[in-house]
């Protein structure tokens, strides 16, 4: 028997609404997965890659935001293992993403992904 589950958590704060998923995909017999999923934007500022998510949805909206070599939009989600490409002028940064999470602190926030370039 195959089982798909999608689970999203809503956060209703400061008149803001922020919408994560957890997604758990697997056999019944076998060991089951969770992969949690992030808009970009979000991913962006939470990871600190970008400092704001304005400034992030605005990246995305130009097209120098890219999720597995693909233009992303700003609501485009982010998983573990996908490929960051941003374009900041004539540099690039790509970075794969090694975890998700809602909230972390800025000394922490450097382990959420890996510099490729």
């Amino acid at each position: 028997m195959h089982m798909h589950i999608q689970v999203f958590f809503i956060n209703v704060r400061a008149a803001r609404i922020s919408v994560s998923a957890v997604v758990l995909t697997g056999n019944c017999e076998k060991k089951k997965e969770m992969v949690m999923i992030m808009r970009l934007d979000k991913y962006l500022k939470v990871s600190r890659l970008i400092k704001r998510r304005t400034v992030a949805n605005e990246a995305c909206d130009a097209g120098r935001v890219f999720i597995n070599d693909k233009p992303a939009k700003a609501s485009a989600n982010v998983k573990e293992g996908d490929v960051i490409t941003i374009q900041f002028g004539n540099k690039e940064v790509k970075v794969e993403v090694l975890d998700v999470q809602e909230t972390v602190r800025k000394e922490e926030a450097k382990e959420l992904f890996r510099y490729l370039s």
